[in-house]
């Protein structure tokens, strides 16, 4: 399997931005906290089956234990300050980080998915 470096950097930029992965030309977002359910430029399907969503729920758990540590590690360095303050710190980014990243998650998961295996095309089924 040769990776395209290309395709990957193009598909992270478009997820980055919050742009359907494929296409990139519409957003994934409907509203706040709602992702669309297809694009609706290229007709990629976005929510698939139950459980999908575990994804980016992973991605969204990943990065914050990694943006705390992260910030704990560069406090510690450079601050130096009291224990309790950085318990204060850290518990008030644990609280508002995964709510800001929520969507970058859910675009990053998706990003990755349309890499490993490409999204669905959505099809419309007839109303009866």
């Amino acid at each position: 399997m040769v990776i395209n470096f290309d395709d990957v950097h193009t598909t992270m930029g478009r997820s980055l931005r919050l742009r359907c992965p494929a296409c990139g030309n519409a957003s994934i977002i409907d509203r706040p906290f709602h992702i669309r359910h297809h694009c609706p430029s290229c007709w990629s399907l976005f929510k698939r089956e139950e459980g999908f969503f575990v994804g980016a729920i992973l991605a969204n758990v990943v990065i914050t234990e990694l943006v705390i540590l992260a910030v704990w590690f560069i406090w510690l360095i450079v601050g130096g300050s009291q224990y309790e303050g950085v318990l204060v710190a850290l518990f008030l980014l644990a609280l508002t980080f995964p709510v800001a990243f929520y969507h970058h998650s859910w675009s990053l998961w998706l990003g990755f998915d349309y890499l490993v295996e490409s999204l669905p095309i959505h099809v419309e089924r007839p109303r009866q």
